[in-house]
């Protein structure tokens, strides 16, 4: 009994937690089409979470390219299959799947982590409860720019974390596999298609979105001081990484 007690007890909480998690989207889709707009403030958000990830995301994605050049080309064991394929197959991997992936995942353990301890600190120092005082309402001016900026900078950061992974590819190709540098490009692009592209964008709006809500989400819900907020971000970066892995799948199937 005592087990069943205990996932019983495990089930409910979850469940509360999916329809909480329900109400707090609900509350920034009526905020989002309400007045005043923060423009300049989501610009600024836009500029915190996702030019300040630039590094990071080049960083991931040109070594990502490049590693999955130098373990496909030894894959394919064939030379003349890999000339002909390697840049292909490095391009559709980086469109498709890596690349909205892995700038995400990296945006996610950045960015999630910022809003979450931010807006936890305002939660447990009461500047929240200061703003519903002051007629402020929170959901509109800390959580709508937050989620608008990522998820208006995450697609940016996946296209250029693209281009970057398919360049990591290319030198890594054409100085340590002896691939020559047309044959590279032209096999690169010429299986892909313009589904592959907006599928990577897709995914990259699913994952911003999840990101942005994620953090704001935990931080609005911080509780028992600095503990809480160290409790809110971890749980911010594992909840937002595990969702966009979820989500991966699921818009990869509904695409497809």
């Amino acid at each position: 009994m005592r087990f069943v007690n205990f996932v019983g007890e495990k089930s409910i909480k979850q469940l509360n937690a999916i329809g909480d998690v329900g109400l707090f989207i609900h509350s920034f889709f009526v905020q989002l089409f309400r007045f005043p707009i923060y423009l300049k403030l989501t610009l600024r958000q836009a500029e915190l979470l996702g030019v300040n990830s630039l590094p990071i995301v080049l960083l991931t994605s040109f070594f990502t390219g490049a590693v999955l050049a130098l373990q496909t080309y030894h894959g394919f064991g064939n030379k003349a299959f890999a000339d002909a394929s390697l840049g292909s197959v490095v391009a559709l991997s980086m469109l498709r799947e890596l690349g909205p992936v892995l700038a995400s995942l990296m945006v996610s353990g950045r960015v999630g982590a910022a809003i979450a301890a931010e807006i936890g600190t305002m939660k447990v120092s009461e500047q929240i409860d200061a703003m519903i005082t002051l007629a402020t309402n929170p959901i509109k001016y800390l959580v709508v720019p937050r989620v608008l900026a990522c998820c208006i900078m995450v697609p940016i950061l996946v296209i250029i974390a693209n281009v970057t992974g398919i360049f990591g590819g290319y030198l890594v190709a054409t100085n340590m596999l002896d691939i020559g540098s047309y044959s590279y490009i032209q096999n690169s692009f010429s299986n892909v298609q313009f589904s592959d592209i907006f599928l990577g964008l897709v995914k990259a709006l699913v994952f911003g979105f999840i990101i942005g809500i994620m953090g704001c989400y935990h931080g609005m819900k911080t509780e028992s001081g600095a503990e809480g907020v160290g409790k809110a971000t971890t749980t911010a970066v594992v909840y937002s990484s595990v969702l966009i892995l979820i989500a991966d799948y699921f818009v990869t199937a509904f695409m497809f």
